[in-house]
């Protein structure tokens, strides 16, 4: 069995120039980053006379046993082009963390994939390198004003600006900086964060355009005056440079699937912390281009599909038109109660019972106003039996379920499930957003626990609800919130799969994000600097004798 990164190899790729023609991109829009990857300047891009249908493609609780949302997003793209529907892939960028951690990379898998994969999940166009500069310098600037004065009396007690790194490093969590004498500055506990939970991956990624990435980040709180007042990157006359630093990045990138469909793989803010989708400029311009577009949204349906429509959707007023809720009939069986160790087994009892967590994604789809189908990615352990199983539980609950077969036959095993998504997309729908813009902060919180999560109610410490009035008299309390919770489980344990009922969902900090425009409440213990596992991926990564990268994949 040929691995992914050998599968990808073996594929031909086109020219990058090729692929922007397919897509009806102008060669002045194209800036070419070597002979397979491109950046696009979209003032030289044609003006769309109608958008396209958009597709969200989410799935359920994610778990080790493998969903697949990437593979399936790009096996649906490549199965849209071959019933003859103009479509683009709109991706998010993957971390070098994760690629050298456990996770491992974006780019999809088997034969349904975005290429040159090697390129994609190792730096890329230097998208993630521009943000943690940006970010660092910002971080840079705070520590110098205190420095040399301190003029705007920024209380060292109350700053709330990190630094970033992309790579997993658990020692840096939390850090003594500053050590040394005065000539080094003012010594304080600090940390890093990984470059994906930065604001500043959040702001390029909901951004309109290059002016607005400068507002964006002229807004950012990095830190508080003694007396409470909120100090702002603008105030420290740090956005223009941190702009600078970001006017390569914000350009969307332009790749190829194996099946030389084009895709646009930009941004990738952490699922948790943020809103985990690829940029809005880069979705945008998707949807000028093409009729049908596939984007995603990290995680599964509770944490990712509700940010991307109270998030995204609601900042860039975009109307999707259908999601794809992906399964597994191993992720099931796993919520079942099957440990991963016998997942190959045949267990029907165990996806009827984990079943549970597809019908509450089913459910909290529909809360949107969007219809859904059930992509069930196949896995080549799955019985008939389990799969028809998959298909009863989602037909008793109005959604139709399509077998796919992608990752072993690419866009052609996922045509059925094309068919199914475009009958949706154009039927008429009625989205909305979970809650309005003036319903107060706590409230926005705790309809997202109740609806979404079906938790008894949403609670915080006294010292949380008096920071969230503040920030409503501050002219804050228009904004969506972001939870920031375990992705595993419905609730703050991650232990508890299916679909519990009943919890609460303790709010334990919030975090405002002025400049992305969302307040992040954090629910349970979230880390916002992952670690390397006992074995990591790094340890099997090389060259080769051809100079070939190994071990990644």
């Amino acid at each position: 069995m040929l691995s992914d990164i050998d599968i990808s190899r073996a594929a031909t790729l086109q020219p990058i120039q090729a692929i922007a023609d397919r897509a009806g991109i102008p060669a002045n829009a194209v800036e070419p980053y070597g002979w397979f990857k491109a950046k696009l300047i979209r003032k030289h891009l044609p003006v769309p006379r109608d958008l396209g249908r958009l597709i969200l493609v989410t799935a359920i609780s994610p778990t080790p046993a493998g969903e697949g949302k990437s593979t399936t997003s790009v096996g649906l793209a490549d199965a849209l082009h071959r019933i003859g529907k103009k479509t683009m892939l709109a991706l998010r960028e993957p971390s070098l963390g994760p690629c050298f951690g456990t996770k491992g990379g974006a780019t999809g898998g088997g034969y349904a994939q975005v290429a040159p994969m090697e390129d994609i999940n190792l730096h890329f166009t230097g998208d993630f390198h521009a943000i943690t500069s940006a970010h660092n310098l910002l971080a840079a600037m705070i520590d110098n004003h205190v420095h040399w004065g301190n003029e705007l009396d920024i209380d060292v007690r109350r700053i709330v600006w990190r630094r970033v790194l992309d790579m997993n490093d658990r020692a840096l969590r939390d850090i003594a900086q500053s050590l040394g004498g005065p000539a080094n500055g003012y010594p304080r506990e600090s940390g890093f964060d990984i470059t994906v939970a930065s604001e500043v991956m959040a702001i390029l990624c909901l951004a309109e355009d290059l002016e607005d990435l400068e507002a964006r980040l002229g807004r950012i709180v990095v830190a508080y005056s003694r007396d409470r007042k909120p100090i702002t990157a603008k105030d420290l006359k740090a956005d223009g440079a941190m702009a600078v630093l970001l006017a390569e990045a914000i350009k969307p990138n332009l790749v190829q699937t194996l099946e030389g469909n084009p895709a646009l793989v930009h941004g990738g803010p952490f699922a948790n912390i943020a809103h985990g989708c690829n940029s809005v400029i880069a979705t945008r311009t998707a949807l000028g281009l093409a009729d049908y577009v596939v984007t995603e949204a990290g995680f599964g349906a509770d944490l990712g599909a509700e940010k991307f429509f109270d998030i995204k959707c609601r900042q860039a007023d975009l109307k999707p038109a259908a999601a794809v809720i992906v399964a597994t009939v191993r992720a099931l069986k796993m919520n079942g109660g099957v440990a991963k160790a016998d997942l190959s087994t045949e267990d029907i009892d165990a996806v009827k019972r984990g079943g549970v967590n597809l019908v509450r994604h089913i459910e909290n789809v529909r809360q949107f106003g969007l219809p859904a189908v059930v992509a069930i990615n196949r896995f080549p352990t799955d019985t008939g039996a389990e799969l028809t199983a998959v298909t009863a539980i989602a037909k008793a609950h109005g959604c139709e379920a399509v077998v796919c077969t992608h990752h072993a036959d690419g866009g052609k095993g996922a045509e059925d499930l094309a068919k199914v998504v475009v009958a949706l997309a154009e039927a008429p729908s009625q989205f909305a957003p979970l809650y309005d813009d003036d319903l107060p902060l706590f409230e926005k919180i705790n309809t997202v626990a109740t609806r979404i999560y079906r938790a008894e109610h949403a609670t915080a410490e006294p010292s949380v609800m008096a920071q969230l009035k503040r920030w409503e008299e501050a002219g804050y309390g228009h904004l969506p919130v972001c939870m920031a919770k375990t992705q595993y489980s419905f609730s703050t344990d991650p232990a508890a799969l299916g679909a519990p009922t009943g919890h609460s969902v303790p709010v334990r900090e919030v975090r405002l994000a002025a400049g992305a425009g969302f307040v992040v409440a954090i629910c349970g213990e979230i880390m916002t600097m992952p670690g390397l596992p006992r074995i990591p991926a790094a340890e099997g990564i090389r060259i080769g004798p051809d100079g070939a990268i190994e071990g990644l994949f």
